[in-house]
């Protein structure tokens, strides 16, 4: 198959050797587990063709077809994939809401192994474990890149948007943007941090709030569970804002010092009561319940709209009143994937997911859209 108009040269490598009892590295150290898969990383053939999960046309379902394989070119490495999250963006994608093109591939949550590099690569071997998250490459040249900002990069290109992403077996990356992953963590609930983890991490780090100051959290979804662990393990009182008293002990086990059900409370008059938010964070979609949250925040306060839900209304009043701000955030680069994973790893933070299997890629996918899933769905491959 041909997808995106570019032929596709196919890979062989030859091999002479197999390992047949695959059960024995599950017991090895992890330094020497990660050694020998690397080893049979090199020594395993590539299949010329993969399976795939595609929208051929705008607005289409999904459609599982079998694709060749291409060869990474220079600054380009193969990736085998292991796990790639379904991202409501993906929904974008489909509706080609981004502007992209069709047949694609979507999925820019993705870990795997490298099986392949292009020509003169220095930095990526076969066998490393990477990540491919929305960031998916820069130019290094615009005003935005020469200010360390690659993902707001004029001519920046996107994993599942831009070129085709990871709801597949194999996925190439572009090598500036390629995430460095730890072996000692587990892929499938790691998937979801290189983008909803790394949202938040990043939005609520750079926002510069004072520890012990309070920080809110709307919503306990799939970024609303991350932001209140990441809140809490970088020092701050926090208060989670939901609906329905079911959720005050899920709240507080995720470290939410304060829970405020705003099916019945005032979510505003009850901040204020707390001597008003520094930040809040708005991670659900709902336009209705993000637009009075500025009468929640204290003097010098931020709103951080995290969740796309189109027009909101903000008080103005609030803001200049309060010298009070709105903001957003927009993922962040490779080096600000590689921190947020270490420091998930560093405070044990956990990110919910539930496992689907490729040939089950449409049910993940509606079960994201439903809103019944708790919390990430994640595609593992078989």
């Amino acid at each position: 198959m041909d997808i995106g108009g570019v032929k596709d040269n196919s890979i062989q490598l030859s091999t002479t050797n197999h390992f047949r009892h695959m059960n024995t590295i599950k017991n090895l150290p992890t330094t020497l587990k990660s050694s020998v898969q690397t080893v049979i990383a090199n020594m395993t053939p590539l299949p010329k063709t993969y399976k795939a999960a595609v929208f051929e046309k705008a607005n289409a379902p999904f459609t599982l077809k079998d694709v060749d394989l291409k060869e990474p070119g220079p600054g380009q490495v193969l990736v085998k994939v292991i796990a790639v999250g379904v991202c409501h963006s993906d929904a974008g994608v489909q509706a080609g809401a981004f502007g992209n093109s069709f047949p694609i591939v979507p999925g820019h949550e993705i870990i795997g192994n490298v099986a392949a590099v292009g020509d003169g690569e220095k930095r990526w071997k076969v066998g490393d474990r990477v990540g491919g998250p929305w960031h998916g490459g820069h130019d290094a040249v615009c005003k935005q890149c020469q200010r360390g900002e690659m993902q707001m990069c004029e001519n920046a290109a996107v994993n599942g948007v831009t070129m085709n992403g990871g709801y597949a077996e194999y996925v190439l990356l572009r090598t500036e943007a390629v995430v460095k992953v730890p072996t000692d963590v587990d892929p499938v609930e790691y998937a979801p941090i290189l983008c909803a983890g790394i949202t938040v991490f990043n939005s609520i780090r750079k926002l510069k709030i004072t520890p012990g100051e309070l920080v809110a959290v709307q919503g306990l979804g799939g970024l609303g569970h991350l932001a209140v662990q990441y809140a809490n393990k970088m020092g701050y009182k926090v208060a989670a804002l939901s609906s329905g008293d079911k959720k005050r002990d899920f709240a507080k086990k995720l470290g939410a010092h304060e829970y405020i059900d705003t099916s019945k409370d005032d979510a505003c008059k009850k901040l204020m009561d707390l001597g008003g938010a520094a930040l809040i964070v708005c991670t659900a979609p709902n336009p209705k319940a993000i637009s009075p949250l500025t009468g929640g925040l204290a003097p010098g306060g931020k709103l951080l709209v995290l969740s796309p839900c189109g027009p909101i209304e903000i008080s103005s009043a609030d803001l200049i009143m309060k010298m009070a701000s709105v903001a957003g955030f927009p993922s962040g680069h490779a080096l600000d994937s590689e921190e947020a994973i270490a420091f998930t790893k560093l405070h044990g933070i956990r990110c919910m997911v539930e496992k689907f299997p490729l040939k089950e890629v449409q049910k993940a996918f509606d079960h994201m859209m439903s809103g019944d899933v708790r919390f990430r769905s994640v595609l593992v491959m078989e």
